[in-house]
């Protein structure tokens, strides 16, 4: 996991090369295409690009409006406005009538680093995984990120992925991803306890993996890239296996990753579960690393917080 690269990145690539493929896919902004990377379809398909601006309700109305139109639209800005700012226009305008816009966000979680809380989006899985008809997808690296983008692009209707700022190693080849949408893939076998992880923090549980294996502890990683719909047997059979399962996100512990294992876990197969994200916060100003160590996102916490969960399990 030497070699890192950023996902918005990916998104940028991977949104150039489907315009060239499909004069129908468009591409939509609020202010932020530098940050988010729709820049490059911008700067290739200028008369295909809308930047609303500071509007993010705007920009979702206005891409519905395309959709109907019969283009594909990319709707992109920073996680925090994407949702928080527009949440009624997606709830009304995109879900309620299954329109074909796909949103797009970056800059999710605290690796937004020194933006501080007014832009580390903490709720954004648990408002979208929340809304009907909205599919939910956070790609844990550069290439899972690609495959995400191209599946959703030749769907129809609503889709939501999330992407982080910083670069994060890579765990897929690019020709090799098994990206499949709605369902986990296993990454590391084990059978002491799971870790069903998501976005950037696959490779932080991989890492803590490492270190349990140190300590005789065989942890088996999940990487759960499709939050709605659940790979509800993938989460049950995790379970069976182990005993006991770690549920591992760079988001609230409310609403998203882990709140949506222990629903599929309570109807189907009990276990303890420990959810590791961010607990009733906000986040802060500080460099990314610092970051995910301080709300013990870090590998050697995860690591911790792994043999406490044995400690539920052996009772």
């Amino acid at each position: 996991m030497s070699e890192k690269k950023a996902l918005r990145d990916a998104y940028g690539k991977t949104l150039l090369a489907l315009g060239k493929e499909n004069d129908k896919v468009v591409a939509l902004d609020a202010d932020l295409s530098g940050s988010t990377r729709s820049n490059w379809f911008a700067e290739a398909f200028p008369h295909r690009f809308f930047n609303a601006g500071v509007a993010e309700a705007d920009m979702i109305g206005t891409a519905v409006g395309l959709s109907t139109a019969g283009f594909i639209p990319f709707a992109s800005t920073f996680a925090v406005f994407g949702t928080g700012r527009c949440y009624d226009q997606i709830r009304q305008s995109v879900c309620l009538s299954e329109a074909n816009v796909k949103i797009v966000v970056t800059h999710a979680g605290v690796t937004v680093g020194e933006d501080g809380g007014s832009h580390q989006m903490l709720e954004d899985i648990s408002l979208m995984r929340g809304l009907p008809h909205m599919r939910v997808i956070v790609p844990c690296d550069y290439a899972e990120t690609v495959a995400a983008v191209r599946y959703v692009a030749g769907q129809e209707g609503p889709f939501y992925v999330r992407l982080s700022r910083e670069k994060f190693p890579v765990l897929y080849a690019d020709d090799a991803c098994p990206f499949a949408f709605g369902k986990a893939h296993t990454l590391r076998q084990g059978k002491d306890v799971g870790i069903a992880a998501c976005g950037i923090m696959v490779s932080q549980a991989l890492e803590a993996a490492e270190l349990l294996a140190k300590e005789g502890i065989e942890a088996e990683v999940l990487n759960v890239s499709t939050i709605k719909p659940l790979d509800e047997d993938a989460v049950e059979a995790l379970a069976r296996k182990t005993g006991a399962v770690l549920t591992a996100e760079e988001h609230s512990v409310y609403g998203g990753l882990g709140s949506a294992v222990c629903e599929t876990l309570a109807e189907r197969f009990p276990v303890p579960v420990r959810r590791v994200g961010v607990k009733e916060a906000f986040g802060f100003s500080g460099k990314p690393g610092e970051l995910l160590k301080h709300f013990r996102l870090d590998p050697a916490s995860l690591a911790e917080d792994a043999k406490a969960l044995l400690k539920r399990k052996a009772r």
